[in-house]
């Protein structure tokens, strides 16, 4: 979605490491707070779900104005974040099935799967969910990455900062849906040799392609 309001490539950076730096700190702030009103993680637990925890800490530094704010940061803005993941979700559709979304219909006979399917995920553990989307979150941030590193070998720009990454998100998000209760629940030793199988196998993969893009360069050059 914000890749969608972007005028220019340059505005990416400003745009994509604003939005983490800001998250990170905000997250920062909610882990120092709670540390401070709760102590040590049993007591965290013991304290209640997310939700209860945000609420209790709003109304007690803030009193009234508090209360508003628990409405606004635990109801109001994941209600905000489903719409824009219904929004995401259909237009990633409809750019793969080149769909048209210039009409109110197109739009409908997307739209309404996609709320059937968020009505049915209702019916399930929150929790998992949960879970299933943190890993399907990770995962995509290490698709990113190998594009993004796939992207600077292309244009002939420093690949290794996003390679780095990339290998170490392969790893990690392969190894928890091979260990997870909700993923394979395969035994740990097993999984983790597995897991740097194919966060290698993704490497030697990308530096082929590296071997290859720099073969046609060479090429391009001797026949100029």
């Amino acid at each position: 979605m914000m890749a969608r309001c972007i005028n220019r490539e340059s505005e990416t950076r400003r745009v994509f490491f604003g939005s983490i730096i800001v998250e990170g700190i905000v997250a920062l702030i909610w882990c120092a707070v709670t540390i401070a009103f709760f102590g040590d993680s049993l007591d965290i637990q013991a304290a209640g779900t997310p939700s209860e925890i945000v609420n209790t800490i709003s109304k007690a530094l803030l009193r009234p104005a508090g209360t508003i704010l628990a409405v606004l940061g635990v109801v109001a803005c994941p209600i905000t974040s489903g719409d824009t993941a219904f929004i995401s979700a259909r237009l990633t559709i409809a750019d793969a099935f080149k769909i048209k979304q210039d009409g109110l219909k197109n739009r409908f006979m997307l739209a309404l799967p996609l709320f059937a399917v968020g009505v049915a995920l209702t019916q399930i553990n929150f929790d998992i969910i949960w879970r299933y989307f943190a890993w399907s979150n990770q995962t995509l941030a290490m698709i990113f990455l190998w594009t993004g590193a796939a992207y600077l070998l292309v244009n002939k720009k420093n690949y290794w900062i996003a390679v780095i990454p990339a290998i170490f998100m392969s790893y990690v998000s392969v190894a928890y849906i091979l260990q997870a209760p909700e993923g394979f629940k395969l035994n740990a030793t097993f999984s983790n040799a597995t897991d740097v199988v194919v966060a290698i196998a993704f490497f030697i993969a990308f530096m082929m392609r590296v071997k290859k893009e720099k073969n046609e360069v060479e090429k391009f050059e001797k026949a100029s």
